[in-house]
């Protein structure tokens, strides 16, 4: 049964930032657009900021769908699942926003994180509804480790390399709104 909670106790925190992975979902107000779900992963890149904002690192990939849907109506949910220990499933809903490297606040944000090449953003979302259900379904998994592909494969794409990236593969979602600019 799903149960409301009040706000990010830490507790709460501690579980959220000790996941291996989390999905994090957005869709265009276009009632057409594609409703984008990416799984997020690795060590470090999930900070819980107070108790009703969450924030996490935006590494350079293929698409650009989150950045370009809250930007266009902020509408985002975050979900983790527990894959061992007791049986949890957390949703965090609530508005995102696209905190980039040259905006005010992107130096004190990005501290919270641990270091990866090819930071794009860290997004920021204030919680609006956090709720807690059973995760009976949810399977139990056993982590074994890190990938560690995404940092290799930016890594070497060094700067320049990522800026051309991001301008070929992040400049607009896949329904055609902005992305990077």
């Amino acid at each position: 049964m799903s149960q409301e909670l009040d706000g990010i106790d830490d507790k709460l925190a501690e579980w959220l930032q000790g996941q291996h992975v989390f999905f994090v979902a957005s869709a265009p107000l276009a009632g057409d657009g594609l409703v984008n779900c990416s799984p997020k992963g690795l060590a470090g890149t999930f900070a819980v900021v107070d108790p009703h904002t969450v924030a996490y690192l935006d590494l350079t990939g293929s698409g650009i769908e989150t950045i370009a849907h809250l930007r266009e109506n902020g509408r985002i949910v975050l979900m983790f699942c527990a894959f061992d220990g007791r049986p949890n499933i957390v949703r965090l809903h609530g508005r995102g926003r696209v905190i980039l490297p040259a905006d005010p606040g992107f130096a004190g944000l990005v501290g919270r994180f641990t270091e990866h090449p090819g930071v794009r953003s860290v997004i920021v979302v204030d919680v609006e509804r956090l709720s807690e259900s059973c995760g009976y379904a949810v399977p139990t998994m056993e982590y074994r480790a890190e990938r560690d592909v995404l940092d290799l494969s930016n890594g070497k794409r060094g700067e320049d390399g990522l800026a051309e990236y991001r301008r070929e593969k992040n400049a607009r979602s896949l329904d055609g709104l902005p992305g990077l600019a």
